[in-house]
């Protein structure tokens, strides 16, 4: 019936792409807590998931595998990497709503139980897949600061990213306008 469920407007392939390169921004920094992780997954509408240093550290090695799709130098090696992937970690797709309290949405994981590291590479790959194959071009990137290097998605329109904020683009244009002084 209309207006008993809840809004489910904000479960989109960008949505979880932006969730993807939220989570691997703290995976791949130096030892995460549960509580940092867990902290993303809810700004990102993950109902408050209760994470071990365990469960961590399966994240943070499929955030690793996941880090391989952003350093792609094109959509073909994107593509090559992310069918990898699949073959690694997903099965059947199958539409789930998780009892009724979250929509339906597809997984192509193993089910709505399964282990922390598949659920965010199958998850990420697939939305990483509609927006390759959306844009027919790598769906995200790595900054190209020297001091950064964190991954970023594509998620508009114009020019490729070079570079995973407008703070990090600013410090390499000065830093190359005072070597052009010097």
């Amino acid at each position: 019936m209309p207006g008993t469920q809840p809004d489910f407007a904000g479960r989109s392939a960008r949505d979880a792409v932006r969730r993807a390169v939220a989570l691997l921004d703290v995976l791949l920094a130096a030892d995460p807590s549960p509580d940092s992780v867990a902290a993303v997954l809810v700004e990102h509408g993950e109902p408050q998931p209760r994470l071990s240093a365990r469960d961590v550290a399966e994240l943070r090695a499929a955030a690793l595998e996941l880090r391989e799709v952003f350093a792609a130098p094109d959509a073909a090696s994107a593509a090559e990497v992310l069918n990898a992937l699949f073959a690694a970690y997903a099965g059947p797709p199958r539409l789930t709503a998780h009892d009724d309290d979250f929509g339906w949405h597809l997984h192509v994981d193993s089910s709505d139980d399964g282990p922390w590291g598949a659920w965010l590479i199958t998850s990420s790959a697939l939305a990483l897949a509609n927006l390759l194959a959306d844009r027919q071009s790598v769906p995200g990137g790595l900054c190209a600061s020297p001091s950064c290097g964190k991954p970023f998605a594509h998620l508009g329109g114009g020019s490729p990213r070079r570079y995973c904020s407008s703070r990090c683009a600013t410090r390499e244009r000065v830093a190359a306008h005072r070597a052009r002084l010097t």
